[in-house]
């Protein structure tokens, strides 16, 4: 039953443009979840050798000591970056009880897969939060990171809630909440080129305003999308330096 509702969801990504990527929800400490995790994975690559465009998030680690027996904690994300092939991932909290875990971290950071951070609902639905988040764990690796709800209908939040959390806990600067909300985007499944490689804007955009530049989003809604947010930091930069508000 499992193998052919994810056989539908690929399928469905391949041939209806309005879905963009394929990822499965249940609470990963069920006694379902976590006897059968290892064939989940299995399934998902050999349905990602099938439909090797369709992209795929997938929840893991979101696990705690004492949720699970210890080792439940030892291979989730590893499983989904290594066999299901997953590009980005929800969650992560039992990163530094994985097998390996600085190994995979730097596995991750190489191969650019994003962790999804939901400050709020680790801390909601497993009491994880503030210096013990795995978030600060993740950016000294080099892993990308972006900030997430989670589920606003359950959390009863918002991205605002997300970066309120993020920048009292940890001294970011706005150059780096600028970051987190362009990896939102770098990450996404948006289909099109990057405005950004390498953390740096494509060399058709280095002035934003060029005629190549134009050339390069219009062929892209990824770019558009990713020059709609820096035109939108640009207006808001604009109106609060003239406060003496911001700094970097």
């Amino acid at each position: 039953m499992v193998f052919a509702q994810l056989y539908a969801g690929y399928d469905v990504v391949r041939t209806d443009a309005r879905f963009v990527g394929v990822n499965i929800v249940a609470p990963e400490d069920n006694v379902i979840a976590m006897r059968d995790y290892d064939q989940h994975m299995r399934m998902f690559q050999a349905l990602s050798r099938q439909y090797p465009d369709v992209k795929l998030s997938l929840h893991a680690g979101e696990l705690t000591p004492g949720l699970v027996p210890p080792e439940g904690l030892e291979h989730h994300i590893r499983s989904a970056v290594e066999v299901a092939g997953a590009r980005r991932i929800g969650h992560g909290i039992d990163i530094a009880w994985e097998q390996d875990a600085t190994g995979l971290l730097a596995e991750m950071a190489q191969k650019k897969v994003m962790v999804e951070i939901n400050l709020t609902s680790n801390d909601v639905i497993l009491n994880v939060k503030g210096k013990s988040h795995p978030f600060a764990l993740y950016r000294r690796a080099g892993v990308p990171v972006a900030l997430s709800t989670d589920d606003e209908g359950v959390s009863r939040g918002d991205l605002t809630q997300e970066y309120l959390r993020a920048v009292t806990t940890w001294p970011l600067s706005y150059q780096e909440m600028k970051d987190l909300s362009r990896n939102g985007l770098i990450y996404s499944f948006i289909p099109g080129d990057s405005l950004w490689a390498g953390g740096q804007r494509v060399q058709a955009c280095q002035d934003m305003a060029s005629k190549t530049c134009q050339d390069f989003v219009a062929k892209s809604e990824k770019a558009r999308t990713q020059l709609e947010l820096e035109q939108n930091f640009t207006r808001f930069e604009h109106a609060v330096v003239q406060n003496g508000f911001l700094n970097n």
